[in-house]
């Protein structure tokens, strides 16, 4: 198990020892019968999250630091990863719900020192605005790419592994930190140009007449489809 001393999952639990408590987010459990993930835990792996669904879940079930901000013995299986998302969804639809994630997630992190007023930053500027769409649209388009082939993975295996490309594992296996990536607007744009050619590698094997049918109305691959088309055409 991987164990990274001083992580922020650590220190927030070392701080704080629960970030978020059941109580305040009741609403927030699943209304269809079904057993309830503990909605606190599920939002705190929501914010540490800067893996896919999969892996986020994973990482409930490996890693020592994750456990032990969440409160699980060593032993506890996790979840599976599609309740991350039936979370979020249960998030959105509440009115407010995640302003007042957010709201007490800053008051608290304030409270226990984590969390500093920095100094001002202009962010109205042209070309700050214009770097950051930029960025956004980039994070769309890999992440948007990156859910296709998760869905993919799980109902085509067999006709998805032929069009996977060595690099993809580590291209899209985790979510992209495209803030973090070097060589400026030069490097964001060979990226760009780089998701383009992958996404349009699986669209276009999609649509060939031998290819089953149902594939192309997948949600995420339908999702793909027009995000492409915004972006790329």
């Amino acid at each position: 198990m991987a164990c990274p001393s001083g992580t922020p999952a650590m220190l927030i639990r070392d701080r704080l020892d629960v970030l978020f408590e059941d109580d305040e987010f009741v609403g927030l459990y699943p209304g269809d019968g079904r057993p309830g993930l503990s909605p606190g835990q599920l939002a705190l792996v929501s914010v540490l999250q800067n893996l896919s669904d999969r892996a986020a879940a994973d990482a409930v079930r490996t890693r020592i630091d994750w456990k032990y901000a969440l409160g699980l013995e060593l032993e506890d299986p996790g979840f599976d990863h599609s309740v991350l998302c039936e979370f979020r969804a249960r998030l959105a639809e509440q009115d407010g719900a995640a302003d007042r994630l957010l709201q007490v997630m800053l008051d608290r992190l304030r409270e226990a020192g984590l969390l500093k007023a920095g100094g001002r930053q202009r962010t109205d500027a042209t070309h700050v605005l214009v770097a950051e769409r930029r960025l956004s649209r980039l994070e769309l388009v890999v992440e948007t790419l990156r859910a296709a082939l998760e869905e993919l993975a799980e109902a085509a295996p067999a006709w998805l592994a032929p069009l996977i490309e060595p690099e993809w594992a580590k291209r899209y296996g985790r979510r992209v930190e495209i803030g973090k990536l070097p060589g400026g607007k030069a490097a964001v744009t060979a990226r760009a140009e780089e998701f383009g050619r992958d996404g349009q590698k699986i669209l276009t094997a999609a649509w060939i007449a031998c290819t089953p049918p149902h594939l192309r109305l997948l949600p995420q691959v339908e999702i793909l489809r027009q995000v492409w088309v915004h972006h790329y055409f």
